[in-house]
C-alpha cells in the first residue's frame, strides 16, 4: 500500500511516548530513547518486528505468557499475508489483480478483503465521502503514488474525478465480488491498509494464544492496544509529535483496548508555484486538504482510526466536531494550523474531544502552556 521509497499518508505517532510505559523495552529499538543497560533493568515485554508495506511493523507482548514467541511471529506472518492482499504497490496483490479486472467482470475475492470493502464502503456513507478507497485514480494524477509529484491540469483533475468513488463499487455478498462500474477506477487502500492488517494480527493472536496485553504499531500512523503494560492499568502511554516541529511532541495519550490512526501531511508534499500541496487529498473535490495540521483518532479498532483520522483531516475542525459528539465510542485530537508561520516556533492550538482530560497530556515536554487548550466532552 506505500511505495517502497517511502510514500506514507500520515507519520506523527511517536515511539518515545510509548518508552515510558513499556519497561525500557522500546529503549533498544530507538535510538532516541536509548540507554546503556543496568543491572537489575527489568524488561517488561518482548518487542517483535518486521518490514512490510513500505514501513516496520512491530509488537510487544508480555514475556511471562507461555508462547509469547509464537504469537509475536503468527502476528507479523498475519501481515506479511495481508500485504499479499492489499497493497496496490505488488503487481501480484489480490487488490492489484481486482483494479486490472473489475471493471470487465465481477471478480471473486478473499473474505478478509472482502470484509474490509464492505467496511470501506461503510466508511464512505458515514464520512459522506470523505473517506474513500477509491481514489487510486486520484492519487496518481497527483503523483502521490510513484511520482512525480505535481499540479494535474484541470482536464486530468476532473477525468480523475470521474473515476473516483465507492458509489461506482458494486459488492455482492451471496457470491463475494466486486464488479467496478467505471472503467479506470482504482481502490486504494493506504488509508486503512495497515490498521486493518494489525486489527486481524491483533484477533488471531488473542483467539489462538489468549494473549491479553499487547500494543502492536505499524510505521509511525497506525496502533492497536489490547490491556494495559504491566504494573499500570491506565494503558499503554502513546506520544503524538507536533506536525510543525517533528522533534518534539505536541501531546501524550494513553490507550487502552482501541485503535489509533493519525493523519497530517508535515512529511508528505511538494511545492509548486508558491503552494505547498499535501498528499491527503479531498476525494470530493480531487485536491489536497489542509486546514489543519494533524488529526490523531481514537476508535474500537485500528482500521476505523486510520480511515476516520483521514476523513477528518479532509473533512476540518466543525464537521469533525459533529462527527465527535454524534459518535461517543471516537476520540480526537486535533492540532490546528497556527497564525503565524507554522515553523515559527509557536506551539498550535489543540482540541480534543471525547478524550477524558485523565487519558491526555498536551505538554509532555515540560514545556510552559504557551497554546490555547479546549477539552471538548461531547
Amino acid at each position: 500500500m506505500e511505495d517502497a521509497r517511502g510514500w506514507s499518508r500520515r507519520n506523527f505517532l511517536s515511539a518515545r511516548g510509548l518508552g515510558a510505559s513499556a519497561g525500557g523495552m522500546l529503549a533498544l529499538l530507538f535510538d532516541d530513547d536509548a540507554q546503556p543497560s543496568n543491572a537489575g533493568r527489568t524488561y517488561t515485554y518482548w518487542t517483535m518486528a518486521r518490514r512490510a508495506m513500505a514501513c516496520e511493523f512491530s509488537i510487544l507482548l508480555p514475556p511471562d505468557h507461555p508462547a509469547a514467541w509464537a504469537a509475536g511471529e503468527t502476528a507479523l506472518a498475519v501481515i506479511d499475508d495481508m500485504e499479499d492482499l492489499l497493497s496496490a504497490y505488488r503487481g501480484d496483490s489480490l487488490l492489484s489483480y481486482l483494479n486490472q479486472n473489475a471493471a470487465r467482470d465481477p471478480v471473486r475475492v478473499d473474505e478478509r478483503l472482502y470484509l474490509l470493502l464492505k467496511r470501506c464502503m461503510e466508511l464512505y456513507e458515514q464520512t459522506e465521502g470523505a473517506f474513500d478507497a477509491s481514489a487510486g485514480a486520484l492519487i496518481k494524477v497527483w503523483g502521490f503514488f510513484r511520482g512525480p509529484r505535481r499540479v494535474p491540469t484541470e482536464e486530468e483533475r476532473q477525468a480523475a474525478l470521474a473515476r473516483t468513488g465507492m458509489k461506482h463499487l458494486e459488492l455482492n455478498d451471496d457470491e463475494r465480488t466486486v464488479r467496478y462500474r467505471v472503467e479506470g477506477l482504482e481502490l486504494n487502500l493506504g488509508s486503512i491498509g495497515k490498521g486493518y492488517a494489525i486489527d486481524r494480527a491483533v484477533q488471531r493472536v488473542r483467539e489462538e494464544f489468549g494473549v491479553e496485553s499487547l500494543l502492536m504499531q505499524g510505521g509511525l500512523s497506525s496502533i492497536r492496544a489490547i490491556g494495559s503494560p504491566s504494573g499500570d492499568d491506565r494503558g499503554w502511554l502513546v506520544g503524538i509529535q507536533n506536525p510543525f516541529d517533528l522533534r518534539r511532541r505536541i501531546a501524550t495519550v494513553r490507550l487502552r483496548n482501541r485503535g489509533m490512526g493519525t493523519s497530517g501531511t508535515a512529511n508528505q508534499y511538494f511545492e509548486a508555484n508558491g503552494r505547498r500541496y499535501g498528499h491527503v487529498l479531498d476525494p470530493r473535490k480531487g485536491e489536497p486538504a489542509g486546514e489543519l495540521g494533524s488529526v490523531t483518532v481514537l476508535a474500537p479498532d485500528a482500521a476505523t482510526a486510520d480511515a476516520l483520522s483521514t476523513a477528518f483531516f479532509v473533512w476540518g475542525l466543525d464537521k469533525t466536531a459533529e462527527f465527535c459528539q454524534n459518535h461517543r465510542d471516537v476520540a480526537a485530537l486535533v492540532v490546528l494550523n497556527p497564525e503565524a508561520a507554522p515553523r515559527s516556533g509557536k506551539r498550535p492550538s489543540v482540541l480534543t474531544f471525547n478524550l477524558p482530560r485523565e487519558d491526555v497530556d498536551l505538554h509532555p515536554d515540560g514545556e510552559p502552556s504557551l497554546t490555547r487548550v479546549l477539552h471538548i466532552q461531547a
